[in-house]
Parts: structure tokens; C-alpha cells; sequence
């Protein structure tokens, strides 16, 4: 569980400068320029990723129930990994309803990604993964709306093109992922 919280830290950690040094990252981006600011944080987040994914991999090997959901709420998480995936497209593709309405679709697609397996898992180490980054999602999200309202930030207006173009995205790799890859990569099978 060690390396699981040691790549969560990193990862949420370096994630969280702009909600709790965003001065401190400004400064820092002035004085060694924004590529290298870039570099170093790519680094560091994907030495994360790959300490989470190692770590929740270890962990499972020795699984602690502390609770049991009902089978409704595994199947009502396939439903919110549909919604996750296309607000995930949303940020992504320009000029949609979704990210002119909503600012930070990325963040709410993590908020609902980890909601939704929450419901759906009860392992000790699915909410050692789910929950920080659950709580992390929302504080995010509050802290970026209210910088985009105190900097009066807006958006592109939405097409129906732009909201097609991130649900027909959203939806494909949601079914790839429900009917193929969540089983090959994290071997369980959401469909079952």
C-alpha cells in the first residue's frame, strides 16, 4: 500500500500547485521558463502514474473488504464512466456546450470516475486510490472556477459539431474500455 500513497502524493501533490501555490508556480514558471517548468512536471507526474498503477497493483494482491455494494451500483458506475469519458473529450475538443458551460470538464470527468468506483468497489485499496483523488477533484474544480470568475474568464461558445464530435469520442472509448480494455488492463470485467 506504501508505493500506492507514495505515487498518489507525488502525482495529486504536484497536481495541487495551483490550488495551494499558484503564486509560488508563477514564479517559479518566470524564473526557469514555461518548457522546462513542463518538463519537470511531466517527470514527475508520470514517475506518479507509474508509482500508482504499480502500487494499486500490489495492494490488490492482498484485498481488505470493508464494504460489499449491491450489484445495481457496479452497473449504475458504467453509466458514470460514460459521463466521465465524455466530459474527459469535452476538454478536449473545441468549441462544445459542455466546456463553454462547465470551464474544467477534465475535472469533473475525475470527480465522476472516482464517484462512480466508489459506489462500485469497497476494497481498502480502491478507496485509498478513489477517495483521494474524489476529494481532490472537487477542491480543484472549486478553486478553478472561482479563479475564472475573479480573472473573468470565459469560454468559446459551444457548437452542436463540438458536442457530437466529444460524446461520439466519449462513447467509443467507453465501450472499448467496458467490453475490452478494462479487463485486459486492470482484469475485471465491468460488463459481468
Amino acid at each position: 500500500m506504501s508505493v500506492l500513497v507514495l505515487g498518489l502524493i507525488l502525482f495529486l501533490g504536484l497536481h495541487s500547485i495551483r490550488i495551494f501555490a499558484n503564486d509560488w508556480r508563477n514564479r517559479q514558471i518566470a524564473r526557469v521558463g514555461l518548457k522546462p517548468w513542463k518538463g519537470v512536471f511531466a517527470i514527475g507526474a508520470i514517475i506518479g502514474l507509474v508509482l500508482i498503477i504499480w502500487g494499486f497493483g500490489l495492494a490488490r494482491q492482498h484485498p481488505v473488504l470493508i464494504y460489499a455494494p449491491p450489484e445495481w451500483l457496479r452497473h449504475l458506475n458504467g453509466l458514470f464512466m460514460l459521463v466521465a469519458l465524455i466530459l474527459f473529450f469535452a476538454a478536449r475538443v473545441p468549441g462544445n456546450h459542455f466546456k463553454a458551460k462547465l470551464g474544467h470538464p477534465q475535472v469533473l470527468a475525475v470527480k465522476t470516475w472516482s464517484f462512480g468506483h466508489l459506489l462500485a468497489t469497497g476494497m481498502l485499496h480502491d478507496l485509498v486510490l478513489f477517495v483521494p483523488f474524489l476529494i481532490w477533484s472537487i477542491v480543484l474544480f472549486a478553486v478553478s472556477r472561482r479563479r475564472d470568475r475573479l480573472d473573468g474568464t470565459t469560454y468559446p461558445a459551444g457548437t452542436l459539431k463540438g458536442d457530437i464530435v466529444a460524446v461520439v469520442m466519449g462513447v467509443a472509448v467507453w465501450a472499448l474500455f467496458a467490453f475490452w480494455l478494462h479487463s485486459l488492463l486492470i482484469g475485471v470485467n465491468p460488463m459481468n
